[in-house]
C-alpha cells in the first residue's frame, strides 16, 4: 500500500468493502438465530496473524516491520500473558519484554496486567524491582529498573533495559520492541537468539528508521533468504483495512463512516509530511543511490554464454515477406546454435521484460546446476521486433527446454501481457505461489520490487549467481536505483537517442532470478517426436521445418516454433 489514494477513493473503497463485510456479517448471525447480535473480536486481523504465526511451534523468530500506533504492542501484550500463564507441559515459559524507553516498558507490563485480568489468569499485581547491571566506574553496584509479573504457573513477564547483558541467564521468550531504535541491536539480538536453544522465541518488530539502520538490514536478510526467519509487513492502510480506525471509534464512542475514515487517514497521513512513507508505510527513508555496485557486478561476471541481438527496421512490416525472411535469418541459425549448446542435463528459468517501439524486450535464461548457482545460459536482446516475432522466438527457447523448465516470468504490464498469455496458453498461466504452469505474469508493483530484489541482490552478495561479461549489462544493473529504501528502475533512460536503455537486463535478470525460486514439480513426460531426425523433413522444409521459399528461409518467427528435430522441438 502507498499514500496515492485520495480520500474520495479510499472513503469509496472502504464504503464497499464495509458492505461486502456487513453482508457476511447479516449472514452469520440470520444463521444462529435473531437474538445474537454481533460484536467485534478481541484481536483485530493483523493483530490475530501475528499472533497465530507465534502460536506455531516452527515460529521460532518472527520479525515486523509496521506502520506506528496500530496497537500490535497490545496484542503481543496478549501473547505473552497466554505464554507466561501456562504450565510448562503446555509450553509455558517467561517472557521478556525489551524496547528502548522506560516508558514504553511500563506500558507493556500494564496492558499485560489488564490482559491477565481479562483473561482470568492468576497473576500477582505489577512489581517494580531494582535488577543489578554490573559496577559503575567507581565500582559501586549499578541498578537499572525493571517491571514484572509473576503467574500461578510459576512463569513472569520482564520489563527488561536494551542492554544485551539483561538477557544474561534467562531463558523464554524474547520480545525486542520498537528495534530500529534500541542501542547495539545487533549485539541484543545475539544475546537474545541464545535463548532459541532451550526452546525459546524471539520476536523483534519496529517502524523504520532509515534503509541502512540494522532493523531494515534485518528484513532485508530475511527478505532475502538468507536468515530463515519468519516476516510481517503491516503498513497503515492495511491496519485501517483490518478496522483500525472502526476499532478507534468503539473506544471513543463515535460512529464510523468510509468518509470520517478517510478524512482521519488523510489527517495523519499529512501529520506526518515527508516522513509519512517511512513512519506509516514501512518504506526506510534514504537517498537514491544504485542498488549493486559496480565491482560486485563485475566480480559477478564470470560466465561464457551467447548473447544474441537483434534489431529491426521500422519499416519491418511494410518489407515484401522474403525481404523480412531475409533479415532474421542469420538471427535464426544463431538461436539454433545457441540452442544446441544448452546442456539440458541442467534445470532452466526465463524472465522476458517485453517492450515495442522505446526500449528493449530481453530474454534471459538462467540454468541451475546441483549446487544451485544460476548461471546466465541465454540472453536474447531485441529493439524494434512486432509482437508476433517475439512472441516465436520465446517459444522457440520454451519449447526446446520442455521438461528442463522450473518457471517463466514475463512482465505483464501493458503489452507484455499479451506475450505472457499467449505463452500461458501453450505451458501453461500461474497465478499464484501453489498454482501450476510455467509461465508466471508479473505485473510489477513497489511491494514486488521490495520483497523480490533482496534475494537477488543476496545471490550477488553470496556469489551464487553468475553472469556474462557485458558493459551493457553493467550499466543496466547499475540503473537499479534505491528509491525510498526500495530497489527499483528509475524513469529516466540512459543512452544516445534512439538507443536508450531503461535497466531492460536488470528486470529481464529479476524475473528469471524470480522464477528460477519458483516451486515446481515434474509430473508429466514429453514423448519422443513421430519424426525424430532432421534427414527425414518432407520436401520443401529446411532443418529448422521452415517452409523453403527461394533462396530464403520464409515465413514469421512464429512459424519457426513448429520446429520438429532431434532435440524434441514440436
Amino acid at each position: 500500500m502507498t499514500t496515492q489514494f485520495t480520500k474520495e477513493q479510499w472513503a469509496e473503497m472502504r464504503r464497499k468493502a464495509k458492505a461486502v463485510s456487513n453482508a457476511a456479517i447479516d449472514k452469520a448471525i440470520a444463521g444462529v438465530g435473531k437474538s445474537q447480535t454481533a460484536l467485534p473480536k478481541a484481536f483485530l486481523g493483523y493483530q490475530a496473524h501475528v499472533v497465530e504465526l507465534l502460536e506455531d511451534v516452527g515460529t521460532s523468530v518472527l520479525v515486523v516491520e509496521k506502520s506506528r500506533r496500530i496497537g500490535l504492542t497490545w496484542g503481543l501484550a496478549a501473547y505473552a500473558v497466554l505464554r507466561a500463564a501456562r504450565q510448562r507441559t503446555a509450553g509455558g515459559m517467561d517472557v521478556h519484554y525489551i524496547s528502548y524507553a522506560q516508558a514504553m516498558t511500563r506500558d507493556f507490563i500494564s496492558d499485560c496486567a489488564d490482559w491477565a485480568r481479562a483473561f482470568g489468569h492468576a497473576a500477582g499485581e505489577v512489581q517494580e524491582y531494582m535488577w543489578p547491571d554490573g559496577k559503575d566506574e567507581n565500582g559501586a553496584d549499578r541498578f537499572i529498573q525493571a517491571f514484572r509479573i509473576t503467574f500461578a504457573s510459576g512463569f513472569e513477564i520482564n520489563g527488561l533495559s536494551s542492554a544485551p547483558r539483561s538477557l544474561r541467564g534467562k531463558q523464554g521468550v524474547v520480545i525486542i520492541d520498537e528495534a530500529a531504535f534500541v542501542d547495539n541491536l545487533g549485539e541484543l539480538l545475539k544475546a537474545a537468539l541464545a535463548l532459541l536453544m532451550w526452546g525459546g522465541q524471539v520476536i523483534v518488530c519496529s517502524t523504520h528508521d532509515g534503509a541502512e539502520n540494522p532493523f531494515n538490514l534485518l528484513v532485508q536478510d530475511v527478505l532475502g533468504k538468507r536468515l530463515p526467519y519468519k516476516h510481517v509487513h503491516i503498513d497503515f492502510d492495511e491496519a485501517l483495512q483490518d478496522g483500525l480506525f472502526e476499532r478507534i471509534c468503539l473506544r471513543r464512542g463515535r460512529e464510523w463512516t468510509p468518509e470520517t475514515e478517510a478524512a482521519w487517514r488523510e489527517e495523519i497521513i499529512s501529520f506526518y509530511g515527508d516522513g509519512a512513507d517511512e513512519e506509516l508505510y514501512c518504506v526506510p527513508s534514504m537517498g537514491s543511490g544504485s542498488w549493486l555496485p559496480t565491482p560486485l557486478i563485475e566480480a559477478r561476471m564470470t560466465e561464457e554464454a551467447p548473447i544474441q541481438r537483434l534489431e529491426l527496421p521500422p519499416n519491418f512490416l511494410h518489407l515484401m515477406e522474403w525481404e523480412r525472411a531475409a533479415l532474421l535469418e542469420d538471427f535464426y541459425v544463431k538461436l539454433e546454435a545457441a540452442l544446441a549448446g544448452l546442456d539440458l542435463s541442467l534445470l532452466f528459468a526465463a524472465g522476458f521484460d517485453f517492450a515495442r517501439y522505446v526500449d528493449l524486450s530481453i530474454f534471459h535464461l538462467l540454468s541451475i546446476d546441483s549446487k544451485l548457482k544460476r548461471r546466465s545460459a541465454l540472453t536474447i536482446e531485441m529493439r524494434g521486433v512486432p509482437g508476433d516475432e517475439q512472441k516465436g522466438i520465446v517459444r522457440m527457447v520454451l519449447e526446446h527446454l520442455r521438461g528442463r523448465l522450473v518457471g517463466a516470468a514475463f512482465d505483464a504490464t501493458g503489452m507484455g501481457w499479451t506475450v505472457a498469455e499467449d505463452m500461458g496458453r501453450i505451458f501453461g498461466l500461474r497465478e499464484s505461489e501453489d498454482g501450476s504452469g510455467l509461465v508466471w505474469a508479473i505485473k510489477f508493483t513497489e511491494d514486488w520490487y521490495r520483497i523480490n530484489m533482496p534475494p537477488l541482490k543476496v545471490a550477488f552478495e553470496d556469489d551464487v549467481i553468475a553472469l556474462v561479461k557485458d558493459d551493457l549489462h553493467v550499466t543496466d544493473l547499475r540503473a537499479v536505483k534505491v528509491v525510498r529504501g526500495v530497489p527499483k528502475v528509475p524513469q529516466v533512460r540512459e543512452g544516445t537517442a534512439g538507443k536508450k536503455r531503461h535497466a531492460d537486463f536488470a528486470v529481464a535478470l529479476a524475473l528469471a532470478y524470480f522464477a528460477s525460486r519458483m516451486r515446481w514439480a515434474e509430473y508429466d513426460y514429453i514423448p519422443v517426436p513421430a519424426r525424430a531426425s532432421r534427414f527425414e523433413q518432407p520436401a520443401g522444409e529446411d532443418q529448422w521445418g521452415r517452409e523453403r521459399t527461394g533462396a530464403f528461409a520464409p515465413a514469421t518467427p512464429f512459424r519457426m516454433t513448429s520446429l520438429r528435430n532431434s532435440r524434441g522441438l514440436i
